[in-house]
């Protein structure tokens, strides 16, 4: 099929491609000069494991091409919009902007009959609002279809999730319609991946919806953490045993510094707003105490770093293991790893960043801080570590080598990623959100040995 991608950022750069690997031949058009060149060049403007190879791939292969000028769409049987919808500045509201220029730009080129497919995350009700405005600007009019087919993309695993995804949403309109959707991810649907058929408004409410069920998770297993510090309880012993109930699971049942990043808390927010606007604002008001307990997260490891410094910051160096607001991935949007540095700065602390990918993004968007090129650099001389993106280069590194570099051996592990024994074995003073405070092994002998001396007679 002939394909066009509007919108090359993070979704749309990765749909266009995997497409492309499909099978298609695929144009993906963007205002963004730079972006255009960079990916017509090989380069990913941004990192995601195996993409940038099938980048390249497809370019050579001929079914791939970018451009700024949307007139080579005209023809295409689907135009995928995968432009961004971020949060209004000044409101929770979905940003629709760029959207709505998208397909203002898209729209005159359209004179044949062709499948205009949502990807982006949007209010319910867009579509419908987009169909009218398709139909009555488009030289196609109404042989100019809109339909809804949401994006359930994890940084990190995004060629996986496009090529093997765990289901396929079509919200469309008419037959038609379901019909072009199915041939283009045919080979997808042929490995056996479920297809949902249902109605565009109930499309766009399955990606908002999957988010919520995501995001009120992740404060769930946060809030039992709070429960678990005020009690002595051991937050990951209780999510294990939870896990074990088939009704609930273990998947994203993990406590720790919570959820960030271009999706979740814009998208809960979000759908909060419409539905407020729909006047059904009680259905989801739990959402906003969700959004809340993750925010709170972030504070409680300030509060957990400054009780590890005897609650004064001022001068200590801090080590921030982590930038990005996951790993496997360079993204820094609303990370709660930076948030969390920022905090830690403005209280006096000297703090030191280091992420394997997130390096230049952190730069630009908090200049006051420093940043070290290498784990061993950004620990050496720290007297709290604080580990708060999930890297596998940290969750491996050996606890008894970064104690040789580090002035004091205190680490605070945001995200429950690290072997407490070992770190405690090594002498460090370990703690975690959620998780009862011991002492290092060396501590405890050192204590027990000054409890025995303590008690030994003494001669006359």
């Amino acid at each position: 099929m002939s394909l066009s991608v509007i919108g090359t950022g993070y979704l749309g750069a990765t749909h266009a491609i995997c497409m492309a690997l499909l099978g298609h031949r695929v144009v993906g058009i963007d205002v963004d000069e730079n972006k255009i060149r960079s990916l017509s060049t090989g380069q990913l403007p941004f990192y995601e494991p195996g993409l940038g190879q099938l980048l390249r791939r497809m370019l050579d292969s001929g079914r791939l091409s970018f451009t700024t000028d949307f007139s080579p769409a005209a023809g295409a049987d689907i135009h995928f919009l995968c432009v961004g919808t971020p949060q209004m500045p000044d409101s929770p509201a979905a940003d629709l902007r760029f959207l709505d220029a998208a397909l203002a730009r898209l729209a005159p080129h359209l004179d044949t009959a062709c499948l205009v497919a949502g990807k982006s995350t949007v209010p319910i009700g867009t579509a419908e609002r987009l169909t009218a405005y398709l139909q009555r600007t488009a030289p196609a009019g109404a042989r100019a279809e809109l339909a809804w087919n949401p994006e359930f993309l994890r940084e990190g695993h995004a060629v996986e999730d496009t090529l093997h995804p765990d289901r396929l949403v079509f919200g469309v309109p008419t037959e038609h319609a379901r019909a072009l959707l199915t041939a283009c991810y045919a080979p997808i649907i042929d490995h056996g991946t479920p297809v949902v058929v249902t109605d565009p408004a109930t499309a766009e409410l399955v990606k908002a919806a999957a988010n919520s069920f995501l995001a009120t998770k992740i404060s769930y297993i946060n809030a039992m953490a709070e429960i678990c510090e005020a009690t002595g309880a051991d937050v990951n012993q209780l999510a294990t045993a939870l896990s074990y109930d088939n009704r609930i699971g273990g998947r994203f049942l993990k406590p720790g510094l919570g959820f960030g990043g271009g999706c979740l808390p814009k998208d809960i927010r979000a759908f909060t707003h419409r539905a407020k606007e729909l006047g059904v604002g009680h259905a989801v008001g739990f959402l906003q105490e969700v959004d809340a307990i993750n925010q709170r997260r972030r504070q409680r490891t300030v509060d957990l770093i400054t009780e590890m410094a005897c609650g004064d910051l001022t001068g200590v160096h801090i080590t921030v293991l982590g930038a990005a607001f996951k790993p496997d991935s360079d993204d820094i949007r609303d990370a709660p790893a930076l948030d969390v540095a920022r905090m830690l700065h403005q209280a006096g602390a000297h703090i030191t960043v280091y992420d394997p990918q997130a390096m230049n993004n952190a730069r630009r968007a908090y200049p006051d801080l420093t940043y070290a090129p290498s784990l061993e650099a950004a620990v050496t001389g720290a007297e709290i570590v604080a580990l708060l993106t999930e890297w596998d280069e940290f969750r491996h590194a050996n606890p008894a080598t970064l104690g040789h570099l580090v002035q004091l051996r205190n680490i605070v592990d945001g995200r429950h990623a690290l072997n407490a024994d070992a770190y405690r074995a090594a002498g460090w003073d370990y703690r975690a959100l959620g998780s009862p405070n011991k002492l290092p092994a060396e501590v405890l002998q050192r204590q027990g040995s000054a409890a025995t001396e303590a008690h030994v007679p003494q001669r006359a």
